[in-house]
């Protein structure tokens, strides 16, 4: 099996749901849901990265192998490269982003999207997406799209409906949509930490666009299992809850 480290950034700062990692879902904060998702991807280590004790001190409460980073990150990506320095991490090692507000990802999608990488040596970074089959998604900005060439590299990823049916086409587009769960090689990942944000990602608000903008490869695979919602929201706490309790991993 490919070997990776997974690590998942965590920030009390949230500016529509502040101290989000500690939310109670069926009655255990939510970072220690993530943490466990990580632990059953085989990784060999699996480390909380937080800029606030109180995270890193519930986190460590439940075993968690935490890194306190620095309050002055601007993205998850930043945090993660932070830890693979902290750790000498070689350049080529994989280190997957596993986001804290992702309780419901497949284990199995993280053992995918660093094998993802790791079979292709020529690309900086891995990513998964699943088909969208609802026009109200391939429309809503909240759900984000990505469109690749034949060979599964990405060519762009946006809020807009892409590809979009043009000059009235009967048939609506083949649409994928882009899940945020990324692996990087760590020399890659310290090139993207580096660089300055770039117009695409600023006006989208998407980060991974800076990757292409440097020209870096983005490899896409199609989720081997789907995941459930993520929480951006306290309204969203209830719905996921619902799914915990479905799948049996309360």
């Amino acid at each position: 099996m490919t070997a990776f480290h997974v690590v998942i950034p965590a920030r009390h700062a949230s500016t529509r749901f502040p101290g989000k990692p500690l939310a109670l879902l069926a009655g255990r904060p939510m970072i220690r849901h993530v943490h466990e998702r990580g632990c059953q991807s085989g990784a060999a280590s699996v480390i909380v990265a937080t800029d606030d004790e109180r995270i890193a001190a519930v986190a460590r409460g439940f075993g968690a192998e935490v890194a306190l980073t620095s309050a002055s990150h601007t993205s998850g990506t930043e945090r993660v490269a932070e830890v693979a320095e902290a750790r000498a991490w070689p350049d080529d090692a994989i280190v997957v982003n596993l986001q804290g507000d992702s309780p419901l990802m497949p284990p199995e999608n993280l053992r995918q999207v660093a094998t993802l990488l790791a079979d292709r040596p020529a690309a900086a970074v891995g990513t998964l997406c699943t088909r969208l089959t609802s026009t109200a998604d391939h429309t809503n900005p909240n759900v984000v799209k990505v469109v690749m060439d034949r060979d599964g590299r990405a060519l762009y990823f946006s809020r807009a409906p892409i590809p979009w049916a043009a000059h009235g086409t009967a048939t609506a587009p083949e649409a994928w949509r882009h899940l945020g769960l990324y692996a990087y090689r760590v020399g890659d990942l310290r090139r993207l930490a580096r660089a300055e944000p770039c117009q695409l990602e600023t006006v989208e608000k998407l980060e991974q666009l800076r990757a292409l903008w440097l020209g870096l490869e983005v490899r896409v695979g199609v989720a081997a299992a789907a995941p459930g919602p993520d929480v951006d929201t306290p309204d969203d706490v209830a719905l996921v809850e619902r799914h915990l309790v479905a799948s049996g991993r309360t």
